[in-house]
Formats: structure tokens, C-alpha cells, sequence
């Protein structure tokens, strides 16, 4: 039952990374679910507004916590499209999100500072239900899709 909420709500967040796409920016989407609900929405923005923390997660947490009038999104899941990079990590982490789930894995990663240890050390003060790989090839395909075309260029 939980996978078919994660799905529906990542089709969404895909649906924004293809909006991203049409832009001309990295297809990320993401989408902040509470209740059943869409309080947050988000896809990279960074070439189009010159800003380096323009990306999908950081804009659908602002977006939220500008709808709930609160920077804490408690009980709250975000869907998105890439697993999130460090800057990211660290947003969700201050906004206290429940749980995360995110389509494919960023393959480059330093591993040093690596998604699961930023996560994982900030447990010990905070606990976070983290899913990975929904949508795993609609997630991927869209980003190699995108960066085969730009190499071309």
C-alpha cells in the first residue's frame, strides 16, 4: 500500500523534473507531502535565477514552509527525483521532515560525504525514514536523457 502512495506521489515530483527539463535546467522534481496533501512543490531553478541553492528540495521545503506559516515541516514526507546533495541534506535535516524518499542515487557522491552518513549522524538527534529507489529507472532515465543531450551540444 505504501509504495503505491510513494509512486503516485513521485510520478508528481517527476512531473516537475520534466517541467525543469523544458527549462533547460537538471531535471530534479520534488514534492512535500502532509496529510495527503501537496504543501510543497520544487524543481531546480538554479541557471534561470543565478542561484547555487536553487534546487528542487530547497525551493518545495520553502514553498511549504511558506504555506504552513512554519519553518519545522513536521510529519511531513518529501518525494524527489535524485537523492539529495549535501546542501540538501542539511536543509532537510534543520526542517525536521519524517520521512524521505527519492527515485535513484547520485553516483557522484564523494563517499566520505555521502548521503548515509550525513543522515546518519544527525540521527543520533533527530530520525528520519529514508526510501530510496522508487521509480528508480523513470528517475535515471530522465537525467541520462538530459546530460546525453547536453554533451552533444
Amino acid at each position: 500500500m505504501r509504495y503505491k502512495k510513494d509512486k503516485h506521489w513521485m510520478t508528481i515530483a517527476l512531473k516537475y523534473a520534466y517541467y525543469a527539463k523544458e527549462k533547460g535546467e537538471i531535471p530534479i522534481g520534488a514534492v512535500l507531502v502532509f496529510k495527503e496533501r501537496i504543501i510543497g512543490i520544487g524543481w531546480n531553478k538554479s541557471i534561470a535565477t543565478n542561484d547555487p541553492t536553487a534546487h528542487a528540495e530547497i525551493i518545495a521545503l520553502r514553498h511549504a514552509g511558506k504555506n504552513i506559516k512554519n519553518y519545522r515541516l513536521l510529519n511531513t514526507t518529501l518525494y524527489v527525483t535524485l537523492q539529495p546533495c549535501i546542501m540538501c541534506c542539511g536543509a532537510i535535516i534543520h526542517s525536521r521532515i519524517k520521512r524521505l524518499v527519492f527515485g535513484t542515487n547520485c553516483e557522484k557522491v564523494d563517499a566520505k560525504f555521502s548521503f548515509k552518513n550525513i543522515f546518519f549522524d544527525s540521527q543520533k538527534h533527530y530520525n528520519l525514514d529514508i526510501k530510496k529507489n522508487v521509480m528508480k529507472r523513470e528517475c535515471s532515465n530522465i537525467l541520462i536523457d538530459f546530460f546525453k543531450k547536453k554533451r552533444k551540444k
